[in-house]
């Protein structure tokens, strides 16, 4: 197909839920004010647990976009990616009518419904077999998330859940803009929602040690490249993005926020948690994803980094920009949000997707908190610790996922 007949796909709206807040007004002005959302969690009794802290989606009610009934028969998962839909169409000015089977959804998850499987799980110990829900399977296989949005909000389009650990939600963003490029649907909601700050999940990451156990500091327990860190914390939350052909989008008047430039895609093959140490693969995500946006690295004007604030993972990405960006690395604006937000899993992409589309559209650079001294490993980038004011017209977001899985994406101003 010639590339100018390609359709060139758009932001037109963003739902955000997460423990910055509500909403992406709300979930904006925390990044922006360097708020971290880490606190002692109170899901459940981790008295037993060595690491005791979370970022807890606090300020959000599932009643507020979701009857009773749903809410009481699915996983906050589900809630989670309901609500960021609903704030995403609203933000969108997208109205579903007569026109459903030209929407369609991909909703991507890492682990689905953890606090329902586990309750399920509890019933069968406890009481037996004969006592399971019969809508235990429903509830909490891992697609569901996607499929209660494309119910709720009557979307007839394609449907999908990629399910790729930590990589699963900009998947997501670029699967989606594929759809629209290659005419499947005239619109996308695309993200992912992630709600595993459950009793199981909590203990199996923290059996790995993954986890920061800094629990009397959760405000400065997430500390993405500092020599302090101890591990990542754990986050919860879903952001969906709404996608749509350049074409469609100004037909209906709607507000572009910005476009989805470019997206790119490998594999590690190395190991099953961490990344090849010479990061080769996760640079040729990047450098496919560059290519395919027909953009070179002297555009990029930021970089929203996967950056968990573990030992491993850190040093590999820094030393991939510092290979790709070669003498324009220490001059490349970097910074990792999940430093406020957690480790939101497989809703992580598309969170920080939505703050990058926000940094082009406002000219701030949110940034990562609680870097005091940066690990000798993951210097020679411009890592961004305070917000800081930026023309930013092509950024690019990182996500990186257990099983060797890597995905970016390219978000750029649109003309």
């Amino acid at each position: 197909m010639p590339h100018d007949s390609i359709p060139e796909v758009v932001v037109t709206g963003i739902g955000m839920i997460s423990s910055l807040g509500v909403g992406r007004h709300e979930s904006w002005l925390s990044a922006r004010e360097g708020r971290s959302g880490a606190a002692p969690v109170t899901a459940f009794d981790t008295s037993d647990y060595g690491s005791k802290i979370a970022c807890e989606a606090k300020g959000f009610d599932p009643l507020d976009f979701l009857d009773r009934k749903n809410v009481r028969r699915s996983d906050r998962a589900c809630h989670l990616a309901v609500g960021a839909a609903r704030l995403a169409l609203d933000d969108a000015e997208l109205t579903i009518n007569g026109n459903s089977r030209e929407v369609g959804a991909v909703i991507a998850s890492g682990g689905g419904g953890h606090g329902i499987y586990e309750h399920h799980l509890d019933t069968l110990a406890e009481r037996g077999p004969d006592r399971v829900s019969p809508l235990a399977v429903a509830s909490s296989i891992i697609n569901m998330p996607a499929g209660m949005v494309s119910m709720e909000l009557g979307l007839q389009g394609p449907l999908s859940c990629p399910v790729t650990a930590c990589a699963s939600s900009t998947h997501a963003l670029g699967e989606g803009a594929h759809m629209i490029r290659r005419g499947a649907a005239s619109a996308i909601l695309a993200g992912g929602s992630e709600a595993s700050i459950a009793p199981f999940i909590m203990a199996a990451l923290d059996a790995t040690r993954a986890l920061s156990r800094r629990n009397d500091e959760p405000g400065a327990a997430s500390r993405p490249f500092d020599a302090d860190r101890d591990g990542f914390v754990l986050g919860e939350g879903a952001a969906v993005l709404v996608l749509e052909s350049r074409e469609h989008a100004e037909r209906r008047g709607a507000p572009i926020i910005c476009t989805l430039a470019g997206y790119g895609a490998s594999g590690d093959a190395h190991h099953l948690t961490e990344p090849a140490p010479d990061g080769s693969s996760q640079a040729a995500a990047l450098r496919i994803c560059l290519e395919r946006a027909g953009r070179g690295i002297d555009e990029v004007g930021y970089v929203n980094a996967h950056g968990t604030s573990t030992p491993t993972g850190d040093p590999v990405e820094v030393g991939m920009l510092r290979s790709v960006f070669g003498d324009r690395a220490p001059d490349l604006p970097v910074s990792s949000t999940k430093s406020m937000h957690g480790h939101c899993m497989g809703a992580g992409g598309a969170l920080e997707a939505g703050l990058v589309a926000m940094t082009i559209g406002s000219g701030v650079i949110p940034p990562t908190i609680n870097l005091e001294s940066t690990d000798p490993e993951c210097t020679g980038v411009d890592h961004v610790t305070a917000a800081r004011d930026a023309s930013v017209d092509l950024a690019l977001s990182n996500s990186f996922g257990f099983g060797g899985h890597n995905a970016v994406i390219a978000l750029a101003t649109a003309a």
